[in-house]
């Protein structure tokens, strides 16, 4: 039987929703710094190489990582925003 007193494990509180933001935020972030990273070197190779064919490798890497960086940050800068705010209201995070 249960009581009055006993209290509901179903929900989760603040902190852990936190943290699941948190984590969220850090994937996202290091995607974000993975496809720099992967522009610049692509940038290098086409820079040492200097042929028109690695000047296409460049700019076609350069317009997939444009959109594919638009697209992470308007998921990312709303989820740093949360995890900002909701570090200042949540008390345990």
């Amino acid at each position: 039987m249960a009581t009055e007193n006993e209290q509901s494990t179903v929900g989760i509180d603040g902190a852990t929703l936190l943290g699941y933001v948190r984590i969220a935020v850090y994937v996202l972030t290091a995607l974000l710094a993975l496809s720099l990273l992967m522009v610049g070197t692509v940038g290098i190779i086409a820079e040492i190489k200097g042929t028109w064919h690695w000047a296409i490798h460049l700019e076609s890497t350069i317009s997939f990582m444009a959109l594919f960086v638009s697209r992470l940050l308007v998921v990312l800068v709303p989820l740093f925003l949360v995890l900002v705010v909701g570090r200042q209201v949540v008390a345990d995070a």
